[in-house]
């Protein structure tokens, strides 16, 4: 290996230290080591897949570690790469608010789709501007917004105004209420 070719690889990546990002996909790292040639890219991250410098989520999608050592849904949020946050079925869930097991990571954002990575599940529910880019009832924590546990609820009444909540009587019914009122969401009349 020529010394340019290790000093390249050895800037590149201490460019990318400094960030403290650990996943990025293609047009960021196109943008970070100013590599403007698609070709030249591919190859660029072909070789350091191959030397196992990176590691291929999917086309255009890479990071630092294994996939399998990342907080799935910490992988799941930068997958869409547009402003998503952890909610619905998945928070409450976690919250004892509803009983059935969920086979996805339940996410929110500008875009409505389904997709796996590894041996995991995302559903995206789609979500307009006005109301996903108002952090009432978001908290940022392991590098991704989480909606709290009324936040949640206001959301699946959104997308499902008839829910069922198997523990309902959990709920701080006031607080959705709140909540929903910040967001601009129709009131659920519980």
């Amino acid at each position: 290996m020529s010394t340019g070719y290790k000093n390249t690889t050895e800037n590149r990546f201490a460019k990318l230290a400094q960030m403290g990002e650990m996943v990025f996909h293609i047009s960021d790292l196109a943008n970070i080591w100013q590599i403007h040639n698609k070709n030249t890219l591919h190859t660029t991250l072909k070789r350091y897949v191959q030397k196992g410098l990176l590691f291929r989520i999917y086309r255009g999608f890479y990071s630092l570690q294994k996939p399998e050592d990342i907080d799935p849904i910490f992988l799941g949020v930068k997958a869409v790469n547009k402003f998503t946050y952890l909610s619905t079925e998945l928070v409450l869930a976690k919250k004892g608010i509803i009983m059935q097991k969920s086979d996805c990571i339940t996410l929110v954002s500008s875009v409505s789709i389904k997709f796996s990575i590894g041996g995991n599940n995302y559903k995206v529910r789609q979500l307009g501007d006005r109301f996903l880019f108002n952090k009432t009832g978001l908290v940022l924590q392991d590098g991704y917004y989480q909606a709290t546990t009324e936040r949640a609820v206001a959301d699946l009444l959104y997308f499902n105004p008839h829910y069922y909540f198997d523990g309902g009587k959990f709920i701080d019914w006031t607080g959705v209420k709140k909540i929903q009122k910040q967001l601009g969401y129709n009131f659920n009349k519980k």
